[in-house]
């Protein structure tokens, strides 16, 4: 979806993970994370400056127990972050508020027919389904985005569960690429030319 040469920013970084098998030098690759110091929802680039967005932030919310030991979860990068974007939400509602004002931002720095590459993951929390992938396309498309694509990314080992006396829930053993597009603006010149040709 993204074309060799474009202007990648990885907004969420980290150990570079989501690039080891993608060629050097393929495309312009600019990094940061909330790790050293840039956070997601208060970006340093300029307004339509960017081809590709990539959002890979921890994405789920630790309920206790072991079930995100292994795992990045959200409380320990984003819950004491500081600064004037910090969330003053709880447990699913401040991942989804991260997402949300990183959707903003990616919207921003954006280029037209820029992509937003989005990695996500449905969760229970408060013993209440959440499907994450699907607020987040709802709340994007409020945005302006399209959903171009979707993939499934489905891993081998067992997910993680937290101290349950009773499971009520599918277990999460996939997670989900979401492929965003910004639509070409139309001008309100454009519009009215529209309307008049249409009459």
């Amino acid at each position: 979806h993204i074309k060799e040469g474009s202007k990648v920013a990885d907004v969420t970084y980290g150990n570079g993970v989501f690039w080891r098998n993608v060629p050097k030098n393929y495309y312009e690759l600019v990094v940061s994370d909330i790790a050293t110091g840039i956070d997601c929802r208060e970006l340093p680039y300029g307004d339509l400056s960017l081809d590709a967005v990539v959002l890979d932030p921890p994405y789920m919310h630790t309920p206790g127990g072991t079930a995100h030991q292994n795992h990045q979860n959200f409380e320990k990068y984003y819950r004491n972050n500081g600064g004037e974007a910090a969330s003053e939400k709880k447990y699913h509602e401040a991942v989804l508020d991260l997402y949300f004002k990183a959707g903003r931002e990616a919207w921003r720095v954006l280029r037209e027919e820029g992509v937003f590459i989005v990695k996500c993951q449905d969760e229970v929390c408060a013993n209440k389904q959440r499907l994450t992938h699907v607020e987040l396309i709802n709340e994007f498309a409020d945005l302006g985005f399209y959903c171009k694509d979707l993939f499934v990314l489905v891993r081998n080992g067992k997910p993680g569960v937290s101290r349950i006396v009773k499971q009520v829930h599918a277990r999460k053993n996939h997670s989900y690429f979401l492929v965003f597009v910004k639509p070409k603006q139309k001008t309100r010149t454009q519009g009215k030319t529209l309307q008049t040709a249409a009459r």
